[in-house]
């Protein structure tokens, strides 16, 4: 087959067929660039067992922080993390943990919902237990796993269990109170 031919039958310029190439690999490049920091922008959802709420609460002595428990299935659950992600915006130093009632299966679509409500900064948990009523009694005994369920903790980790949606304001001010 004559070069030409070829190049004209699939839209190339037959006096230049090569110099789309290094366009098209730079374009490559880039959008592979593009694909890995949108991914690594995502957030790492760990599993979390009976023992995780020791980590979490470990790992912040002597920090506030609000630790919330949510579904992708709860109903009132996007006005709360609506709520938080505002917070997260007024607050850098605000530290949130999100922990999602849900299981590993469905983490394809906690990660899009935490990206929808630009909540991909901030630690990420999903129950990884057969039997989540043994993860609810491992985190409060009074907890009967209504959603969504906030703990403000405060610096000596005195915690604070509230469960349905949290008004803004009284987000707002403890976070004033509490983180510095």
């Amino acid at each position: 087959m004559n070069p030409a031919k070829r190049h004209s039958r699939v839209g190339g310029n037959p006096e230049k067929p090569r110099r789309c190439l290094p366009q098209a690999i730079a374009r490559l490049v880039a959008s592979v660039l593009v694909s890995l920091l949108a991914f690594a922008a995502q957030a790492e959802i760990r599993p979390f067992a009976v023992d995780s709420l020791k980590q979490i609460e470990t790992a912040r002595q002597g920090k506030a922080f609000i630790l919330g428990f949510w579904s992708a299935n709860c109903t009132h659950c996007p006005a709360e993390l609506r709520t938080l992600a505002e917070l997260a915006k007024r607050h850098p130093k605000l530290d949130i943990v999100l922990v999602a009632a849900d299981t590993p299966a469905e983490i394809p679509e906690l990660v899009r919902l935490a990206e929808e409500y630009g909540l991909t900064r901030q630690a990420q948990w999903v129950f990884a237990d057969a039997q989540p009523e043994r993860l609810r009694l491992a985190i409060d005994r009074r907890w009967y796993g209504e959603l969504p369920r906030t703990y403000l903790y405060d610096r000596q980790h005195r915690r604070e269990g509230r469960s349905g949606v949290i008004p803004a304001e009284a987000l707002e001010s403890w976070v004033v109170e509490h983180v510095k």
